[in-house]
């Protein structure tokens, strides 16, 4: 996965929007556009722009989810993905230069298809997972994740 930013696409124009290039077996498939509701999670939104970018470096090294993968995908339900970490799942980062950053609020709901969240292993522990939901799928049960934006 490769990850940048754009200025264009966004519904609220002071929302940045991302992408992640993907790529299936070295084969190209597709960019995924995302705004990142900045303008309701600031904290959550400006880390994940950052990962998306590159632009935030640890030791001089640029931190974030290019050449990250999915690593867990549910059919008709959603995927999981941003561990550049461990690559596993369980891997944590954040640009907050802690581990894993608390939780903003709960005002958005992550429950439609197109959103994008945090993924974390409960409550404040936000760090670089994501869960983007496809344009067909709906979570079956609730979900309690920050959502940050929408594809």
């Amino acid at each position: 996965m490769a990850a940048a930013s754009s200025s264009t696409g966004a519904s609220n124009p002071s929302n940045p929007v991302v992408f992640f290039d993907i790529s299936i077996g070295g084969q190209e498939v597709g960019r995924l556009k995302m705004e990142l509701f900045a303008d309701v999670v600031p904290k959550t939104a400006e880390n994940m722009r950052q990962l998306c970018t590159g632009e935030f470096r640890k030791d001089g090294i640029p931190q974030g989810f290019k050449g990250a993968f999915f690593h867990r995908v549910i059919k008709d339900f959603m995927i999981q993905g941003g561990d550049f970490v461990k690559g596993d799942g369980t891997g944590v980062f954040s640009i907050y230069g802690e581990v894993a950053f608390p939780d903003e609020n709960f005002k958005l709901k992550h429950d439609a298809p197109g959103l994008l969240s945090m993924a974390n292993s409960g409550p404040n522990t936000n760090g670089c997972q994501n869960v983007p939901t496809g344009p067909n799928n709906r979570p079956k049960l609730p979900v309690v994740i920050s959502q940050c934006g929408e594809m």
